[in-house]
Formats: structure tokens, sequence, C-alpha cells
């Protein structure tokens, strides 16, 4: 990481990324697994419970906007 004049990282900063990586991370597990679930149901010929999984996922995303990329804060 860069250091020098004009730089300043704050341990308050180094946290609140910390906890963000953590935040999608755990964000991409969930959503691999969902995937992982709906190809499971996929092979066993449950096309309904496939799309079921897989609209959750959809609506997960949806939902999780400030994890894909950050929305505007509301004023």
């Amino acid at each position: 990481m860069p250091t020098g004049p004009g730089v300043k990282t704050s341990t308050e900063e180094n946290a609140s990324l910390v906890s963000e990586l953590e935040k999608a991370e755990a964000y991409e597990q969930k959503l691999r697994q969902l995937i992982s679930d709906a190809r499971d149901q996929l092979a066993a010929g449950n096309t309904a419970i496939a799309l079921s999984l897989l609209n959750a996922a959809l609506s997960d995303i949806d939902a999780a906007t400030d994890v894909v990329a950050p929305s505007p804060k509301q004023e």
C-alpha cells in the first residue's frame, strides 16, 4: 500500500474496507451456493425447484445493490 505525503490510512478506514470485503465474499459464497443448489435440482429433474432457487438468487441480487454496487445515499 502506498505511503507518503497526502496518503492517509486510518485504522478505521482499513477496518471498513476489510468489512466490505468480508461482506462481498459472503455474498459471493451465498450466490454460488444458490447456483449449485439450482444445478443439483436440475440434474435431479426438479425444474420447478431449480427455477424457484434461481428466482431467489435474482431477488437476492436485487435486494443487495449495496453489496454489488453502492447505491446513492438517500437524503
